[in-house]
């Protein structure tokens, strides 16, 4: 009987720890960009308890940042086109990104081929059960590099 509690206690356990470590996994959002200006992702998932969301992003390409340049950007599903829109005119000193912008969540800076970047952002920047979506503030590329973001609890 004792035996059984015991293992009743390590099953639960390690349950308990295997939802911790999904739950890790589910802060951080990984992509890769090419020059045929496409993500290998077109829908990602996070947690919005994650104390920090860390976004990487690597460019398997081989064009130059200013001829095929990707970052990624997250903001609501709402106004994310006028983010990209804004984010032109922000120009490339700004990595196509409006700066100190509200409806910005987070975002990385532009990178060309064979680059790779990472960036951070509080995960209290998502509300879960909000529709999100991530892409590529780039001129010309927001309208194809693009795909949904959902944000569990």
């Amino acid at each position: 009987m004792a035996s059984a509690s015991l293992h009743r206690a390590a099953l639960a356990a390690a349950l308990l720890l295997a939802a911790g470590v999904a739950q890790a996994d589910n802060c951080t959002i990984d992509l890769d960009s090419d020059d045929a200006m496409k993500f290998d992702k077109t829908a990602l998932t996070v947690s919005a308890s994650c104390p920090e969301i860390t976004i990487n992003l690597r460019h398997t390409g081989r064009l130059p940042a200013t001829a095929m340049g990707h970052n990624v950007v997250i903001a609501a599903s709402d106004v994310w086109q006028g983010v990209a829109q804004d984010g032109v005119k922000a120009g490339p000193a700004n990595h196509y990104v409006p700066q100190d912008d509200a409806r910005v969540v987070g975002y990385t800076q532009i990178i060309g081929g064979g680059e790779q970047i990472s960036a951070t952002f509080p995960g209290s920047r998502l509300t879960a059960g909000t529709a999100y979506m991530f892409f590529c503030s780039f001129p010309g590329h927001w309208a194809i590099m693009k795909g949904e973001l959902t944000v569990t609890p």
